[in-house]
């Protein structure tokens, strides 16, 4: 099991100088609340979200029931319900997703911080969450603001080169223009596509969800724009499979049994 490093916001830097953190690796508690000894309780949690959802009960009635019930931390009843999903979400998701090739010479929307957080925690040996709908999720956190790491780059250059196998005519990355700091990370994006001759364009907008859901093809794994996105790839996942990396991954696909050990692999 990976030892979980400082996961907290680096001191204040001088004028002038870029806000950073070091990483966005595991939280302290981490290696407790997801390790093996917790597997059994989350997929269980997992599973029982998925039925009530399947059910129509909303996902707040649904995290307070599993959470209560398992005796959930709040970080643990977060993954929980990043992972679950009814059996008709699931089906719609599956049938709207493309496999990476039917990105080639099309125009491709990123949901920026979703694909990127997702790469970068994966860098950074934070815990990432494999849900029923086949996508990963981080469990990082932002508050408002964005502070660059020192995966920040090497995340975006991994992102590129798995797009490089089948370069899309475009790629349109959207962030949150509310995030601080996020004017910044789109003209970094800019910056680096220049450099690599990438066909990137960088924008923020005040909520990138309804550009997102009217797009042809995206890259995202939130769940309420999978739910209505004409075709969806999967591209942080991908990213992370051809990463020469061992990720943290826990899977809680939602079936009762354990099939992996919680570990890294």
């Amino acid at each position: 099991m990976l030892s979980p490093g400082p996961s907290s916001d680096a001191p204040c830097y001088p004028p002038g100088v870029p806000e950073r953190r070091r990483h966005r690796g595991p939280d302290p508690e981490d290696a407790a609340s997801f390790g093996p000894d917790a597997l059994p309780r989350l997929r269980a949690a997992t599973h029982d979200a998925s039925w009530l959802l399947s059910r129509g009960y909303s996902s707040k009635a649904v995290g307070t029931l599993t959470g209560d019930r398992y005796q959930l931390t709040e970080r643990q009843r977060r993954a929980v319900m990043r992972c679950a999903a009814g059996e008709d979400a699931v089906a719609r998701r599956l049938a709207r997703q493309r496999a990476l090739e039917a990105a080639g010479g099309r125009a491709l929307a990123v949901d920026g911080f979703n694909v990127l957080l997702t790469v970068e925690a994966a860098l950074a040996g934070g815990v990432l969450l494999l849900g029923r709908d086949g996508c990963l999720r981080d469990m990082a956190s932002m508050h408002g603001r964005f502070l660059e790491t020192e995966e920040t780059e090497a995340a975006l250059v991994a992102v590129g080169r798995t797009l490089g196998a089948a370069p899309p005519a475009s790629v349109w990355w959207l962030f949150d223009a509310p995030v601080s700091h996020s004017g910044r990370l789109a003209a970094q994006v800019e910056a680096l596509a220049a450099a690599h001759g990438w066909p990137w364009r960088a924008e923020t907008v005040p909520n990138p969800d309804p550009v997102l859901k009217g797009e042809p093809l995206v890259a995202t794994a939130d769940g309420a724009i999978l739910e209505v996105a004409e075709a969806w790839v999967n591209l942080a996942r991908i990213t992370v499979e051809r990463s020469r990396i061992s990720p943290w991954v826990l899977n809680l696909d939602g079936a009762p049994a354990a099939h992996t050990d919680g570990g890294h692999g």
